[in-house]
């Protein structure tokens, strides 16, 4: 229920009001002048005021003004016998929700007042949203405080506060999006929309249309007028996800709207100015696409002007146990699961795996593991094959990014005699059947890879 403070010099009047609507469950407060409606609202938390025109000491549009300035979110009901069209534009301006003139029924201030009291629910619900959402995307809760994260978190805290534009770099699933985040809610227009375009999913005559809007009839299928997002985004920041993926003809919009802030919808004639702030993210080398030709040098400069490259988990495997538990709590929440450990085998497992999927390949590996859970703790048993079958020698991941391809081939060979040896219970005997090789082969193989103990080398089994 809401705090009503009825304002009006008649003591009948505020009687009247008062009846009309505690009945409702609202608690009342009354306030017979200005002076003694600013001292309530110092004093205590007021949702709505309703409030008459001609009073002493201090009129209801002064009241209102003073109001405004104390508290914008209070919202504010003028009473008056003397409504005139004026006087209802004049409270508006300065800030009033509606206006009730004298006489009334009771139904007209119900009514009234329950669509004002609506409306500040919506307020502080948004009010709520915004400040949730802001804390959400603070950079400083961006999971991760690995050596590698570092310059990350410290590109954006320099960034955010300015206009320029950012191009966030990296792997797919390292968390680009999440940054792009981090980089609109920590900035000046965190108040105003952040407009998100995947430019991969959309068909090469469809982005266009949904970057700038289209006129009725410029195409076949356009039925009537559609805003596109940078419209959208007037005033606040607008991510294009993907954007090494957007065609030439498109780049050359763009790149005007990021020089001149201004664009014509598809079809149309009307320039449109638009002030947004542009985000870009991309998994893709851009360099290559500019030497084949795919991707404009000058626009490639103008996104580039603060590069922030995310890098990916194989390369900062000590956010790995983090990571998990912080995915741990927000499923397992979810699921209504206690499940609150992670075996220090499935750590061990997730950290030396490679993951070629990165924080998104982690998080759906979470998931699942909570689904199948059986206790409060996760273990091996409960991930994905791949990784209960990584090997845990980082040494054997023949996959990694850093390795030549003598080192892959090595280690893939590596991974084979391992298997094999298991396979056969450690006789070499059977494991070189299984490999396809001579005994003598696979020991020089055993020697050279150190798979064996120096006191186990005079003696290697043979049954």
């Amino acid at each position: 229920m809401s705090t009503i403070l009825i304002v009006d010099d008649k003591s009948s009047m505020r009687k009247v009001l008062r009846q009309t609507l505690e009945g409702d469950g609202n608690t009342i407060l009354e306030a017979e002048d200005g002076e003694k409606a600013l001292e309530t609202i110092k004093a205590k938390h007021v949702d709505l005021i309703i409030s008459d025109i001609k009073m002493p000491k201090l009129d209801g549009m002064s009241l209102l003004k003073m109001i405004k300035e104390l508290d914008n979110e209070i919202v504010v009901i003028i009473m008056t016998a003397y409504a005139t069209i004026e006087t209802a534009v004049e409270a508006m301006k300065l800030g009033a929700y509606d206006y009730i003139s004298k006489p009334f029924s009771t139904e007209q201030v119900k009514l009234t007042v329950d669509k004002a009291i609506e409306r500040q629910k919506l307020v502080y619900e948004n009010k709520y949203l915004r400040e949730k959402l802001n804390d959400q995307y603070n950079y400083k809760r961006i999971v991760g405080n690995s050596d590698k994260m570092k310059p990350v978190y410290e590109l954006i805290e320099k960034v955010a506060p300015t206009d320029t534009a950012v191009l966030i770099r990296g792997d797919s699933g390292t968390g680009k999006e999440l940054v792009a985040h981090a980089v609109h809610f920590n900035s000046r227009r965190k108040d105003k929309p952040f407009i998100k375009v995947n430019c991969a999913v959309l068909a090469e005559g469809v982005l266009e249309s949904e970057l700038f809007g289209h006129e009725k009839g410029s195409f076949t299928g356009a039925a009537g007028k559609r805003i596109g997002r940078f419209e959208l985004a007037n005033g606040g920041s607008i991510f294009l996800d993907e954007i090494g993926d957007i065609n030439l003809a498109t780049q050359v919009k763009l790149l005007r709207v990021l020089q001149e802030k201004e664009f014509e919808r598809v079809g149309g004639t009307e320039v449109i100015r638009a002030d947004v702030r542009i985000i870009a993210a991309t998994n893709k080398k851009l360099e290559e696409a500019i030497k084949k030709g795919q991707f404009r040098e000058d626009l490639f400069f103008r996104l580039n002007v603060v590069p922030i490259m995310v890098p990916p988990l194989r390369e900062r495997r000590e956010d790995v146990e983090r990571l998990a538990y912080h995915f741990l709590n927000r499923y397992s929440a979810e699921a209504n699961k206690k499940i609150t450990k992670i075996d220090k085998k499935a750590v061990d497992l997730m950290t030396k795996y490679h993951w070629p999927g990165n924080v998104r390949e982690l998080e759906n590996a979470i998931q699942r593991a909570v689904v199948l859970a059986d206790s409060d703790c996760i273990y091996p048993s409960n991930l994905p094959l791949d990784i209960q079958s990584f090997n845990k020698d980082d040494s054997l991941n023949y996959l990694r990014d850093d390795a030549g391809l003598t080192e892959k081939v090595e280690n893939y060979e590596k991974e084979l005699i391992v298997k094999a040896m298991e396979k056969a219970g450690q006789v070499q005997t059977k494991a070189a059947k299984l490999l396809s090789v001579n005994r003598t082969a696979l020991i020089y193989k055993l020697k050279k890879y150190a798979l064996v103990a120096e006191a186990e080398e005079e003696n290697l089994t043979e049954e």
